[in-house]
């Protein structure tokens, strides 16, 4: 069964406009094949609480993905983002502002492993099913390659619910539809740059009729529209997606565990 320490100095975030107050600090879950890695955690202030697995984008847990998670907290979840480059590289901190980093971020993805990337966020899965201080249900959000992970999630996993946002290959895998067993909500951006007109009609026809699956489309909007500074992000669209995410969440680890 994976195993989870944590390190690092746990402290509360100061001069950023929040809900609650939280803490964030650093795990270490142990791999189901052997090894360990590193995730990003952070607690609401009120526990018990569900617990929302953040799945990172092609640039590692960075500014953006810690954001999520406290953001995720502020809302009174445990949030945890797990590095699942570490077989790679461990610690990738990257931005979307240098050609560098692109390049970067890029290469890692070409080089990732989806089927052990899966079975670190299984190892996940399990280490926050049996957290201490969490309710026993456990979601998770995914973005970009995370997006993809999320819908992988649903299909091989099986959370309690499971939110995608612009997944890129999932025309690719919808052999797998079959087996979704969670709860999945997906965000389409129509004009993504990395997902085709034709994919995105592949991906909604083999799932619009499927009950356990929610999709939106967002006219207009190009890949990770809800990135904050990012290129594409765009504000009202990132709001519409987001509070369709928090009330999706709400009914599935929360009412549910009512």
């Amino acid at each position: 069964m994976a195993g989870v320490f944590f390190h690092g100095r746990c402290f509360s975030r100061k001069g950023t406009p929040q809900k609650e107050p939280h803490i964030m600090t650093m795990m270490t879950i142990s791999a189901r094949d052997g090894g360990t890695f590193n995730a990003y955690v952070a607690l609401p202030q009120v526990l018990p609480a569900p617990v929302v697995i953040v799945i990172q984008e092609i640039f590692g847990i960075n500014h953006v993905m810690r954001a999520k998670c406290d953001e995720m907290a502020t809302l009174g979840y445990i949030a945890v983002c797990p590095d699942l480059f570490w077989r790679i590289e461990p610690g990738i901190d990257l931005t979307d502002k240098t050609d560098a980093e692109w390049a970067k971020a890029f290469d890692l993805f070409k080089r990732f492993n989806v089927d052990l990337g899966i079975k670190d966020l299984q190892a996940t899965f399990d280490t926050m099913k049996q957290y201490p201080q969490g309710t026993g249900k456990v979601g998770c959000i995914g973005y970009c390659l995370g997006g993809k992970l999320a819908y992988l999630m649903g299909t091989r996993v099986h959370p309690d619910c499971a939110v995608g946002y612009y997944g890129v290959g999932l025309d690719e895998l919808l052999n797998e539809s079959a087996t979704i067993r969670t709860p999945l909500m997906l965000h389409i951006a129509e004009e993504d740059k990395f997902v085709s007109k034709d994919a995105q009609a592949k991906i909604i026809a083999a799932l619009k009729d499927n009950p356990l699956v929610t999709l939106h489309s967002y006219a207009g909007m190009d890949h990770a529209f809800s990135r904050i500074e990012g290129t594409h992000y765009n504000e009202a669209a990132a709001a519409l997606a987001n509070g369709r995410t928090a009330k999706f969440l709400q009914q599935y680890l929360r009412q549910a565990a009512a």
